[in-house]
C-alpha cells in the first residue's frame, strides 16, 4: 500500500471520532487539550507512515550482483549435462507464453558449422549470441562469443573483426619474440612460446576471414514448442532452457565443445606449455573495431563473469543499439596457452 493511501485511510478512521469527541466537550480548556493530543497523535501517525513506507520501498536493483549460470564447468559429465538440458526442455509448459516473455536457450551443436549454416540449424527463433572457436588440432584456440541478431550477417562481420584483431596479435607476438635477447635456456623457450602464439594467431584469423565452419553453440529466445523444434533438428546437440534468465549482461553461457564427450576438461594442446611469464598476463588484446554497420570490437579475460550482449524481442528487432564483439579464453580452459600481447 502506498503511503498516500495509508494516510487517507488514517484520516477517515481518525477525525469522525475525534470530531464527535470535540463536540460533546463544553468547555475551551478541554477542547484546547484534546486539539493537542489529536495534533500529537495525527503527527505520530504521519511519521510512523512516512517510515514505514521508506523501509518498504525497494532500493535499488536488488538483483544486482547476482549472475545466472547456463552451460557446463570444468569436471561435469557431458552426458549429465544433456540429459539435464532435455528433461528440462521436456517439462517447459506448454502454453504459448505472452509476446516478449519467450525463454532463453543454449543450444549446442554437435559439430563446428560455418555461419551459413546456422539459419537451417537454428530455424527462425530469435538470436542473441554465438560462440566460436577455431578447432585446430592440437591446439587450444580462444572462445569467440559474437552478438548476432541477424544470422548469419552479424556473424561473417564479427569473424572479419576477430580476423583482423588475431592478425595485429600476430604481429605483437613477432615483436616480442623479436625483442627476447640471449641465447640461454629460458630466452630461446620464450622466444618458442611467442612464436607458437603468432602461429596460432595467423591460423584463427584466416580461418575466421574465410567464414570457417567455427560456430558450435548459440543463445536463442522462443516459445517452448519452438524450442523443442530446434531440438529435433540436424547438428543440435542440446537444447539447454534458461526459464530463469531475464537479463542476458548478467548470465554467463559456458557451452560444451562438439569434441567433449565424457567429461568436460580443456583440449590437448601439442603447444608450447610453460606458463607465461608473470609479466605478460594470459588475456586477449583489444584493438580498434572494424567499420561496420552492427559490430565493434572489445575484450574480456577469463572467467567470464557477465555478457553484455542485447536483449532481443520475439520478433524482428527494430532497433538495435550496436553490439560488440566478446572474446575471451574459455573458462573451461580453451585459451591458447602462450602469453598474450599486452
Amino acid at each position: 500500500m502506498r503511503a498516500g493511501d495509508l494516510l487517507r485511510q488514517l484520516d477517515q478512521r481518525l477525525l469522525p471520532p475525534l470530531t464527535r469527541a470535540v463536540a460533546r466537550l463544553g468547555d475551551r480548556s478541554a477542547r484546547s487539550g484534546v486539539f493537542t493530543w489529536a495534533a500529537l497523535l495525527s503527527s505520530a501517525a504521519v511519521l510512523g507512515t512516512a517510515v514505514w513506507a521508506a523501509d518498504d520501498a525497494p532500493v535499488g536493483d536488488r538483483t544486482v550482483g547476482e549472475v545466472t549460470r547456463v552451460g557446463v564447468v570444468d569436471g561435469d559429465s557431458v552426458p549429465g549435462y544433456l540429459r539435464s538440458a532435455a528433461a528440462d526442455l521436456a517439462a517447459l509448459p506448454t502454453a504459448a507464453p505472452v509476446t516478449g516473455q519467450e525463454t532463453y536457450a543454449l543450444v549446442t551443436l554437435d559439430a563446428y558449422v560455418p555461419p551459413q549454416r546456422l539459419s537451417a540449424v537454428l530455424g527462425d527463433v530469435s538470436v542473441s549470441t554465438v560462440f566460436g572457436r577455431v578447432p585446430l588440432p592440437g591446439r587450444q584456440t580462444e572462445i569467440v562469443k559474437i552478438p548476432a541478431l541477424r544470422v548469419p550477417d552479424d556473424v561473417v562481420a564479427g569473424m572479419a573483426q576477430v580476423a583482423v584483431r588475431k592478425e595485429t596479435e600476430a604481429a605483437d607476438y613477432r615483436a616480442r619474440a623479436a625483442a627476447v635477447s640471449g641465447d640461454g635456456v629460458d630466452e630461446r623457450e620464450l622466444r618458442e612460446r611467442y612464436a607458437s602464439g603468432a602461429d596460432v594467431a595467423v591460423a584463427e584469423a584466416a580461418a575466421y576471414r574465410a567464414g570457417c565452419a567455427c560456430v558450435y553453440a548459440a543463445v536463442v529466445r522462443a516459445a517452448p514448442v519452438a524450442l523443442r523444434g530446434v531440438a529435433t533438428r540436424a547438428d543440435v546437440r542440446a537444447v539447454d532452457p534458461a526459464p530463469e534468465v531475464y537479463r542476458l549482461e548478467r548470465t554467463v553461457f559456458t557451452p560444451p565443445l562438439p569434441e567433449q564427450h565424457d567429461v568436460v576438461r580443456p583440449p590437448a594442446d601439442t603447444g608450447p606449455s610453460a606458463e607465461p611469464t608473470p609479466e605478460v598476463p594470459v588475456e586477449s588484446t583489444p584493438v580498434a573495431p572494424v567499420p561496420s554497420a552492427s559490430m565493434g570490437e572489445s575484450s574480456e579475460p577469463a572467467p567470464v563473469v557477465t555478457i553484455p550482449l542485447p536483449e532481443p524481442s520475439a520478433t524482428e528487432p527494430t532497433e538495435v543499439a550496436t553490439p560488440s564483439v566478446t572474446t575471451s579464453p574459455d573458462a573451461i580452459g580453451t585459451g591458447p596457452p602462450v602469453p598474450s600481447p599486452s
